[in-house]
């Protein structure tokens, strides 16, 4: 009787529940090996997205790259590409959305993963919500202009769509890339 109460609560918890992409408790069979096997191929994506990010600083670029997935396969990239283009909007996520969108053949990104180096913008995060895109994996935040946690957080508004973010996955490997580009760039001056 007590395990079915139990039940019982879980399963109203999670009907009652508004927390977008919420998994039900009762039917979830999930195993923690899936949560490492997801945990690698977050690192696969966003080892890609920092070689991206190395090409951007290589180029005099802000070193931010971006990669977007689908069923398991990269279907666009982009890095930072404001200096080369003069375009404010420029931005890594920006030119992998655009590039999804024609890969893909449509706008809306809704069975897609974005990873990006940098946690997004204001200006990428709401592209992010209109593309629709599943889920945001990130490598550093950004305490200067971070739209998903550290300075706003698109997802606390109520939009018609709010992604799943992971945040700080090969942070570190990030971050170190954005100071090291940003000395090398104080000593020119």
């Amino acid at each position: 009787m007590h395990m079915f109460r139990t039940a019982s609560l879980l399963f109203r918890l999670w009907k009652a529940s508004k927390i977008a992409n919420t998994v039900n408790p009762l039917t979830d069979k999930r195993r923690t090996h899936k949560g490492n096997m997801e945990n690698k191929n977050h690192e696969h994506y966003m080892n890609i997205a920092l070689g991206l990010a190395r090409r951007a600083a290589a180029e005099g670029e802000v070193p931010v790259g971006a990669v977007i997935v689908h069923d398991g396969e990269v279907v666009a990239t982009g890095y930072n590409r404001r200096e080369q283009g003069a375009d404010a909007t420029a931005h890594a996520e920006i030119i992998a959305i655009r590039s999804a969108c024609a890969a893909l053949g449509r706008w809306r990104l809704e069975e897609c993963d974005l990873y990006v180096t940098l946690e997004p913008c204001p200006m990428c995060a709401g592209a992010i919500v209109n593309a629709r895109l599943e889920k945001v994996i990130f490598g550093a935040h950004d305490p200067k202009s971070g739209a998903m946690g550290s300075v706003v957080d698109l997802n606390a508004l109520p939009l018609n769509h709010k992604p799943q973010v992971t945040a700080g996955v090969l942070g570190e490997e990030s971050a170190e890339l954005l100071r090291e580009f940003f000395a090398k760039l104080r000593k020119k001056i």
